[in-house]
């Protein structure tokens, strides 16, 4: 350690700083020293949820998620969120998905996170949002390496969106109780996608459904179906 002079310096902090420095040993240049990157809000936000063994947020981690945002994880919200971060596979988020969706929602803390809930469920009143998000959820919800969606899971699907809907669609609950009773197998995409035009364009009543038109089989039986049960609406 230096010795001062109390003479020399006689007490003033500003002279007897600067002969302080002067004895010091000198050092390499500070700015040669490296420092760890600062972390971007984002990279937090990753960090807190991401797993402890991939680089990806998966079940876990989504769960947290959802627990900091007060949401319940089967909360339609959440699907709208992965439609938003163009998520490939459910209750995952890719290291690039979430930066990705982040990045265009304008998010940076949990806060902003939270207050975006509101605007992306109302995303689904809008026709077309409603169509994208509606297609999205079939590749977003099957089995990975799966063309299929496993019946159970299509049913949830389902139930869930079309609980959404504007206007409700009435036959909804018809329609799982007969794929339960008479299908019991997987749903190929075309199927899915056709159904909500089936559902949009198609009266109650079935006034103006067109046999001729090149519906999914299942479309056929599941009208056949209603009017067996006697379920038909008429006006």
């Amino acid at each position: 350690m230096p010795k001062l002079s109390q003479k020399k310096c006689q007490w003033n902090v500003q002279p007897a700083t600067k002969e302080y420095s002067a004895q010091l040993p000198s050092h390499p240049n500070p700015r040669n020293l490296q420092y760890p990157p600062k972390q971007t809000p984002v990279e937090e936000l990753y960090r807190r949820y991401k797993d402890p063994h991939e680089e990806m947020i998966m079940a876990e981690g989504m769960s947290r998620l959802c627990t900091d945002l007060d949401v319940d994880p089967q909360d339609i919200v959440m699907l709208v969120m992965s439609w938003h971060m163009k998520a490939a596979t459910m209750c995952e988020f890719s290291k690039q998905e979430f930066f990705n969706g982040l990045k265009a929602l304008k998010i940076d803390s949990i806060e902003k996170f939270r207050s975006a809930l509101p605007s992306m469920r109302s995303e689904l009143k809008d026709k077309d949002k409603f169509k994208e998000v509606y297609n999205f959820t079939f590749d977003w919800a099957k089995e990975k390496g799966q063309k299929s969606l496993q019946l159970d899971t299509a049913i949830g699907m389902w139930q869930l969106l079309f609980a959404e809907m504007t206007p409700k669609w009435p036959y909804v609950d018809q329609w799982c109780e007969f794929l339960e009773e008479r299908h019991k197998l997987a749903i190929p995409k075309d199927t899915w996608n056709q159904l909500l035009d089936f559902v949009r364009n198609v009266d109650p009543s079935l006034s103006n459904f067109d046999e001729e038109r090149a519906w999914p089989c299942l479309v056929d039986d599941f009208v056949d179906y209603l009017k067996e049960k006697g379920l038909v609406q008429t006006t």
